[in-house]
């Protein structure tokens, strides 16, 4: 299993639509091959961090999405290399080790 979390940091003025991007894609994510859960969240401590979790059964799956069609529509027609984030991030990854 794989984990992948993207820390979104967005202003205030872009909270909503960002928001609001993340909800029109997330039914979306339950057809992509291997992604097994898709969490947005909002820290309760941190105005501007915005956080994408997303979890998916191996890292091929994950990097299969990365190239697919699916991301393309979910990121405006771009591939992963051609992403140029719109808010400052931070992507992490974890291969699961423990699991219950």
């Amino acid at each position: 299993m794989y984990v992948v979390m993207n820390e979104l940091k967005v202003s205030a003025e872009n909270k909503d639509d960002l928001k609001s991007r993340f909800e029109k894609s997330k039914d979306r994510m339950k057809e992509v091959p291997g992604c097994l859960e898709f969490l947005f969240l909002e820290s309760e401590k941190e105005e501007d961090k915005l956080v994408v979790y997303t979890k998916w059964e191996s890292r091929g799956d994950y990097e299969n999405w990365l190239e697919s069609d699916s991301f393309k529509k979910a990121h405006g027609g771009k591939s992963s290399k051609e992403q140029q984030p719109s808010t400052e991030n931070e992507l992490r990854s974890f291969q699961v080790v423990f699991h219950t």
